[in-house]
């Protein structure tokens, strides 16, 4: 099996990393790419939804980004330990009928020897939002990164 680092025990730096291109893949919305973070047998709560290996994250991820378009997250770092990241983040996305929402919300990530992600739980608030509010538009420009975002 491959290494994906930055592997654990973290650092302040390496936690950073993590985050970042967590950050950066689910910025793609290409669910084959995000997957390929996750351990083959990885669990997820995101929500009310429970969640279990690659196969499942990638259904789940597909429906998510048929739904949510115009997706644009961001993602801190919160705390680390060990093997663990939590994580703060909120993203921007209108549904079908063209309403804005803003999602806030914060994960707990655990990580195996080889820097997949074993564990997922994924708390979620939505907001709707005009479209004249929104504050994130793709990809985070390179001299942002590592900055914290506005929870309001």
């Amino acid at each position: 099996m491959a290494d994906r680092p930055p592997l654990p025990p973290f650092t302040r730096e390496t936690a950073a990393r993590k985050v970042q291109a967590a950050e950066d893949a689910w910025n793609t919305r290409d669910p084959q790419r995000v997957a390929l973070a996750y351990s083959e047998d990885s669990v997820w709560r995101n929500r009310d939804t429970f969640v279990t290996g690659r196969a499942e994250i990638v259904a789940f991820l597909t429906a998510k980004w048929a739904r949510e378009h115009e997706y644009a997250l961001r993602k801190d770092l919160w705390a680390f330990d060990g093997d663990r990241i939590a994580v703060r983040f909120q993203y921007e996305c209108r549904d079908e009928a063209g309403q804005w929402w803003r999602s806030y919300g914060n994960e707990l990530w655990e990580f195996d020897e080889h820097g997949l992600m074993t564990r997922r739980e994924a708390s979620i608030n939505d907001l709707a939002i005009e479209e004249s509010e929104r504050r994130l538009f793709g990809a985070r420009p390179e001299a942002e990164r590592g900055l914290s975002f506005p929870l309001q």
